[in-house]
């Protein structure tokens, strides 16, 4: 007897609550034995994930509830990682829309249930972190049939259920305050609302790759949903590419998810969610079929990418030093694997050799890239991020973004100022009469460049900015640069704490004393508008003469820590930010101080063009 199949996605805003949910649904669905030792948030297994609290790649498991298999997809939160929200969307029949009770739907929220609905997916509308003193569900759930108002869902999909939980603790109610201890309602409410899978076991094969993973022992697994017909180990199948060509292959070994591990299976019915072994040269998107008859499925469709980064080889005079993959051929290798499971991602040749035009959703999803690259042991500069332009009808278009900012009432004034500066339009602004003010901005991506870390400066850190993309406009013109310089090292050396302790009132600094630095190397930020050479090296001068002013105490001011993402909405348009395996650095793109052009006059320019 075929054991009844339900295949539901979590999807949510980041930092809702997805991941611990499913926490405390692997749990008490019985997966894991009683002594086992557990780690929180066990689905977020990436150690990026699990430094940053948030999820970055779509991962399956499966629980079985009653005699009926469960298998669910976490997704991530973040906008940036959408093309993996897309991809899930596709292996499932039904979704668990997690929305907040303080914050209510915020963007993120918005774009996957747009995903959801247009796909016809049925949803269940879950309420989290009822136990939170803002706590407003009332409020919240109005605010949610607003928003599927909004978005044109059909009466069907209006009548949804409403459950209430609390992750960290594992319990759910179906009216708040009810006596269940459990997450029992989610799953009886899973059982009866989501449908079973649709698909003929006996009919023509049809499997399409929704995701990749790897295997020291197996090679490339594809992951995917089995849509029609019966899977079986050994069986000659046709893989249509995306192409249109058909390529011959046999199934080596199967798997299906139960928890955290891989059963190995000797056939998949449609429905259910498989791993498949042996398939070289998979990609993401492709079907597997019938050899006799093959039927194969429409390719997925993934949005376009935003946003641009040049990734270039690192020519700095520390090059070398602490990377072990440097070359311009260990750069394409290694962006051409990336391409292979992130579908979102785009890499284009530029007119030069060892540089790249990497294409993404945004800052976020690109820094990532970086960051993991570097933890690989590459060495690498990358470029400003810019917006994707394109041209239709020829009208200049660019991407125009839905931006949510969330800060106490003092701070409006300041935040509408910096957006009015950036374009942005006000839409919306709400109070909840607690203190803080949502107000919801139009405005151009290439507003966010640079963005966040400025507004978290001028809230002092109290600003929660979300943003979405919300569609294409006309191009809106120049717009100002930043406003300030750098101080640039003219000279190679060892940072001393007597030339910073002079330098560092005319701006602030990125390094430290007993910092090797080189000639165009970027050692902190001028207060001014224009670029500064400076002399970092310099030692205090040793003589036999006393005076009342020659001992004084040298006070340093601790320098501004700049991690890849504040590096990379630093820097300007003449500027590379260098990575390494050890090392952020930021550096002129000319470093010799002779050849560099002037900053200033670009600026003024910019910032004329703007007002």
């Amino acid at each position: 007897m075929t054991t009844p199949v339900r295949n539901i996605a979590i999807i949510a805003h980041v930092d809702h609550g997805k991941t611990t949910l499913v926490d405390a649904m692997l749990r008490q669905s019985g997966i894991f034995r009683e002594n086992q030792e557990l780690i929180t948030r066990v689905m977020d297994s990436n150690d990026l994930e699990r430094e940053r609290g948030i999820t970055i790649l779509a991962k399956n498991t499966a629980i079985t509830y009653q005699d009926t298999k469960i298998n669910i997809v976490d997704t991530p939160g973040h906008s940036d990682f959408g093309g993996e929200v897309e991809r899930a969307l596709r292996m499932v029949d039904g979704v668990l829309v997690l929305v907040d009770a303080s914050e209510g739907p915020l963007p993120q929220t918005r774009y996957v249930l747009q995903k959801a609905l247009a796909a016809k997916l049925q949803p269940i509308m879950v309420l989290n972190k009822i136990d939170r003193p803002d706590a407003r569900p009332a409020a919240v759930l109005d605010e949610i049939y607003d928003l599927f108002i909004d978005l044109d869902a059909t009466e069907d999909q209006l009548d949804f259920p409403v459950l209430y939980t609390n992750a960290k603790t594992g319990v759910a109610h179906r009216k708040i305050g009810d006596d269940s201890t459990t997450l029992q309602p989610l799953f009886e409410q899973i059982v009866a609302s989501i449908p079973p899978p649709a698909g003929d076991p006996k009919g023509i094969l049809q499997i399409q790759v929704t995701n990749l993973d790897y295997s020291d022992f197996l090679g490339r697994l594809a992951i995917a949903r089995v849509f029609q017909g019966t899977l079986k180990r050994g069986t000659e199948v046709a893989i249509s590419k995306l192409d249109g060509t058909i390529q011959p292959t046999k199934i080596t070994k199967l798997f299906t998810f139960r928890g955290l591990e891989r059963d190995e299976a000797e056939q998949v019915e449609a429905g259910d969610i498989v791993a498949i072994a042996g398939v070289e040269g998979i990609q993401i998107g492709e079907s597997i079929t019938d050899l006799a008859n093959p039927a194969p499925l429409e390719p997925l469709v993934i949005d376009e990418p935003t946003l641009t980064m040049v990734f270039t080889i690192n020519t700095s005079p520390f090059a070398g030093r602490e990377g072990q993959f440097v070359t311009s051929r260990d750069l394409r290798a290694r962006l051409e694997k990336e391409l292979l499971t992130n579908v979102s991602l785009r890499v284009e040749d530029t007119g030069t050799m060892d540089a790249f035009r990497v294409l993404g959703r945004g800052e976020l999803q690109l820094a990532i890239l970086i960051e993991t690259m570097r933890r690989e042991g590459y060495e690498l500069m990358v470029g400003k991020p810019e917006i994707v332009v394109r041209t239709e009808n020829g009208r200049r278009t660019e991407p125009l973004e839905l931006l949510i900012v969330d800060c106490p009432e003092s701070f409006i004034g300041i935040v509408m100022e910096l957006l009015g500066s950036r374009r942005g339009e006000m839409k919306k602004m709400v109070n909840h009469h607690s203190g803080r003010v949502r107000m919801e901005f139009s405005i151009p991506s290439r507003g966010l460049i640079g963005l966040r870390s400025q507004l978290l400066t001028d809230t002092r850190g109290t600003a929660l900015i979300h943003s979405l993309l919300e569609g294409w406009t006309d191009y809106a013109g120049d717009m100002a640069m930043r406003p300030t310089g750098a101080l640039v090292c003219d000279r190679a050396g060892v940072s001393v704490a007597y030339a910073i302790w002079g330098i560092q009132e005319r701006g602030e600094m990125f390094v430290g004393p007993g910092i090797e630095v080189y000639e165009g190397m970027i050692a902190g930020e001028n207060a001014r508008e224009d670029d500064m050479n400076v002399n970092i090296t310099k030692e205090k001068k040793q003589t036999n003469m006393r005076s009342s002013s020659a001992d004084e105490a040298i006070r340093l001011i601790p320098p501004r820590d700049m991690t890849l993402e504040k590096a990379i909405e630093f820097i300007a348009d003449d500027e590379y930010v260098e990575v390494t395996p050890k090392s952020i650095r930021l550096r002129k793109k000319v470093l010799d101080a002779k050849k560099r052009p002037k900053r200033w006059q670009e600026i003024r320019a910019s910032v004329d063009a703007s007002s």
